[in-house]
């Protein structure tokens, strides 16, 4: 696929307006096969000259250098680092988020059916990007981004964040020790449960349950896009879809936001 389709098929928040900002979906990539086609994963099986092409792709649209598009070794953790400038090969930090107040950056991270999260002050000039899966939404991921960000100058009420493909409520069943886990930490959380057809078992909604915690965050806006990458075979990886289907590997979607120079 063509360069320009790479950025026809990213998706825009409203509620980023202003920042420069894409969640991009598998299209106008030059992968092949179960990556095809904009596969974003260092970490999959793809070939890494196809990988580094399609981050180029990436940075391009969003108007950064390819080395100063950056995006960390997630760990499934909830912290969060500053970034004043591109790290050396094969030093990623590992970390699920990351800020930066330093024009000429792209901040990025990977995900396939885990929460992606990006974040922006305007008026500090002070962004942020994060992965967030259950465990990291459960132990403040959202919270860690923005007490990060805050650190460079952002003030939460001017802070806009949004979500974007994650694998929604009606695809993500989980057991009882799941369950157990989110009622062990607050007998509130059970509301982001409802129960399934199996029994113990329940469906997960993992975008309800990181608005929430946005929201406790007391920023001054948040919007989920409600794009479920389970449900969406055309658009997005997943990594349950993979699964279940014992295919042999997956793709990772990307979203960045930059601070162009």
């Amino acid at each position: 696929m063509s360069e320009s389709e790479t950025a026809r098929a990213a998706i825009r928040a409203p509620a980023l307006h202003g920042a420069a900002h894409a969640f991009f979906t598998r299209m106008g990539g030059v992968s092949d096969g179960v990556y095809a086609s904009l596969n974003g994963g260092v970490g999959s099986k793809d070939d890494p000259v196809a990988v580094a092409e399609n981050r180029a792709r990436m940075a391009r649209v969003l108007g950064v250098a390819p080395e100063n598009f950056l995006v960390p070794y997630q760990i499934h953790s909830a912290d969060a680092l500053a970034v004043s400038a591109p790290w050396a090969e094969g030093t990623r930090p590992r970390c699920d988020g990351l800020v930066t107040a330093t024009p000429g950056l792209a901040l990025g991270v990977t995900g396939a059916d885990c929460g992606v999260l990006l974040f922006a002050d305007l008026s500090a000039h002070v962004i942020g990007a994060a992965h967030a899966g259950w465990k990291g939404a459960l132990t403040g991921m959202v919270e860690a981004l923005v007490a990060a960000m805050e650190a460079l100058g952002a003030r939460r009420a001017n802070i806009a964040g949004a979500l974007g493909p994650t694998i929604g409520q009606k695809s993500y069943e989980v057991g009882p020790e799941f369950f157990a886990r989110f009622a062990a930490e607050d007998q509130g959380f059970a509301t982001f449960f409802a129960p399934s057809e199996k029994p113990g078992h329940y469906f997960f909604d993992l975008p309800g349950f990181l608005e929430m915690r946005a929201d406790q965050a007391g920023i001054g806006a948040f919007e989920n896009l409600g794009l479920d990458t389970y449900a969406d075979e055309a658009r997005f990886f997943s990594y349950r879809r993979m699964t279940h289907r014992k295919e042999p590997d997956y793709g990772r979607l990307v979203a960045a936001i930059a601070l162009p120079e």
